[in-house]
């Protein structure tokens, strides 16, 4: 009998640890909830729930014709600053020229000079304006951040828009091509994960690999005691949806 019991032990010894599943719940990478920075009346939907769209593609539009008439009153003001700007720098010109001949008092060059710096700031003043008309402008159409996929749509043709301290959320975006698999981990599970570890992900029968990103710090109180959460990021092709069930296979 001991004799038996000699060639099982390195069976035991030998045989492989075997990787332990977890249940986990699929969220967004990155979700965020778009506004225009600028009041309006909106002009324009472009896209509907489900949708994918690309990096800098419009999603809507604001009535964007009284900025127009903005942008156009301050490229004008412009022009004329310019030109008031151009005369001042040669009145200078020639009034310095008068002063160095003695033909002309100190206080005239003064008065020069000073004509010559306020225009000068004017015409800055009016390059800011210009620059503001022109940003609000652009800021009337809202353009995905990143490749994404719409999850809602909360702006209709001729809803009115006011930006202020709490933005009123217009279109609702997840980061496409991306999911995130949370699970939550006992302290000695926990332990054994590294962050940025190789781990596998399984939805629907399919799986995919994907790498940890967060290790959970804090416990979170549970039915079965104080866990934490560990994060997967892993790469999609398909449409999958948060909420969603998942296995997590431990290394």
């Amino acid at each position: 009998m001991n004799k038996w019991m000699l060639f099982a032990l390195p069976a035991i010894f030998l045989s492989p640890v075997q990787a332990a599943d977890v249940p986990a719940t699929l969220h967004w990478v990155q979700r965020v909830a778009l506004s225009t920075p600028v009041s309006g009346v909106v002009k324009t939907v472009h896209v509907e729930p489900g949708q994918r769209v690309k990096q800098g593609q419009e999603l809507l539009a604001l009535d964007g014709e009284l900025y127009l008439a903005k942008g156009a009153e301050s490229e004008a003001a412009v022009t004329r600053l310019k030109e008031e700007a151009a005369e001042a720098r040669r009145n200078l010109e020639r009034v310095q020229e008068l002063y160095n001949r003695t033909v002309i008092s100190t206080s005239e060059l003064d008065q020069a000079k000073l004509r010559d710096v306020r225009t000068h700031a004017l015409l800055a003043e009016g390059e800011a304006r210009r620059a503001l008309d022109r940003k609000n402008l652009a800021d009337t159409i809202l353009r995905a951040p990143f490749d994404a996929t719409v999850l809602s749509r909360q702006a209709e043709p001729g809803q009115a828009v006011a930006a202020g301290l709490q933005p009123q959320p217009l279109v609702i975006l997840a980061k496409a091509g991306e999911m995130l698999a949370r699970a939550m981990l006992d302290a000695n599970q926990i332990s054994r994960i590294k962050p940025g570890a190789s781990v596998s992900v399984g939805v629907s029968g399919k799986h995919y690999t994907g790498r940890v990103k967060n290790l959970g710090m804090e416990p979170v109180a549970g039915k079965d005691g104080a866990s934490y959460a560990l994060d997967v990021v892993f790469a999609v092709q398909e449409q999958l949806r948060s909420g969603m069930a998942a296995v997590v296979t431990l290394p």
